[in-house]
């Protein structure tokens, strides 16, 4: 099958509309099944999703290993239209704990290597930091992602949850792809200066958290427990009173869905495509799906059509800075540039 493509900025790549993010297949969001991972990866290529979304520290290289067995089992055919996107730079200890991040040159390529080895291939479609090290100019790091591309290591550069100033700097440096930032219905900070500068600059925007780790999918519900890995158990959306606010605002959204036919999770995600063309730039949702029903629940949302009674309506049901709650931990927030 094949999907509607977007570009990602005027040098980078055409991808599938949707991308899938594979970090939940890795432990993120509790236990995943390998097989069933393996599975969803294969039905998404099958699709025509050619976007495939990982990190090097997504279980400390589980990750790249796991998309590296899903593409050596896939069809020929289907392997070699996917395309892969590589976060790097998170530091992390053999116990899950993290440390900060490391943008220097010798970092970036020795990060690099290892992702090629784990991941089996011959170069990386996208690389990107994770996000900005404090201590390393930023012209630093993508000028030795630059010097990757210019031996084939890598395709295009991208970045990772950056402010204004900083995409400019790197865009001043070498071609910028994309930024990938989380962008949904209850995050919309990149709409005050990161969109403009992007759409300025000619650079997409590969948009993570679409559904804000499944709070806004319709398949929440109060009382749900996460195991200490789980991300959710720290997130400050999910906890007391925070998730009952946040859960209102789903069952205001499931209203509008009912009315069109759709999911909550689907309508959640059509308005993320629809975002583009508002910000006169191309907006690629990565969905988190872990399982193939997740993945086709998803897909679903490319059929969904929001005209401008539906969006306003969305927009009343869910208006901005209506979540209770910042998006990460106070600790994971200071290491954010885009909210600075």
């Amino acid at each position: 099958m094949t999907l509607r493509t977007r570009t990602l900025g005027t040098t980078g790549p055409q991808v599938s509309a949707l991308g899938l993010g594979c970090m939940g297949m890795s432990g993120m969001y509790g236990d995943a099944d390998r097989a069933e991972s393996v599975a969803t990866i294969h039905a998404a290529l099958e699709a025509g999703v050619t976007l495939l979304d990982t990190g090097d520290f997504y279980g400390m290289g589980h990750n790249e290993l796991l998309i590296n067995e899903a593409l050596r089992t896939a069809p020929a055919a289907l392997r070699e239209n996917a395309l892969i996107s590589v976060k790097f730079g998170a530091l992390r200890g053999p116990g899950g704990d993290w440390y900060g991040f490391d943008g220097s040159p010798a970092a970036v390529k020795t990060f690099a290597a290892y992702s090629l080895q784990r991941l089996g291939v011959d170069h990386i479609d996208v690389y990107r930091p994770a996000r900005l090290d404090p201590d390393v100019p930023i012209e630093e790091t993508v000028g030795a992602i630059a010097e990757l591309v210019e031996k084939g290591y890598v395709r295009h550069i991208g970045l990772s949850e950056v402010g204004a100033d900083t995409i400019r700097r790197a865009a001043a440096t070498a071609p910028i792809a994309d930024l990938q930032i989380e962008y949904a219905l209850i995050s919309r900070g990149p709409e005050r200066e990161i969109l403009p500068t992007l759409s300025e600059l000619g650079i997409a925007v590969t948009a993570y958290g679409v559904l804000s780790r499944g709070l806004i999918s319709g398949h929440v519900t109060l009382g749900q427990e996460y195991a200490a890995t789980d991300f959710r158990a720290h997130s400050p959306r999910f906890q007391g009173e925070n998730l009952r606010h946040n859960l209102t605002l789903v069952e205001s959204l499931r209203k509008i869905a009912e009315q069109k036919g759709v999911s909550v999770a689907q309508i959640a995600i059509a308005w993320v495509l629809a975002q583009g063309p508002l910000h006169d730039t191309d907006i690629v949702p990565l969905v988190g799906a872990r399982t193939r029903g997740r993945l086709g629940e998803a897909l679903g949302a490319l059929d969904v059509t929001l005209d401008a009674a539906d969006l306003a309506a969305i927009e009343a049901a869910v208006p901005v800075d209506a979540a209770a709650g910042e998006r990460y931990a106070p600790a994971q927030m200071a290491m954010l540039d885009s909210e600075r």
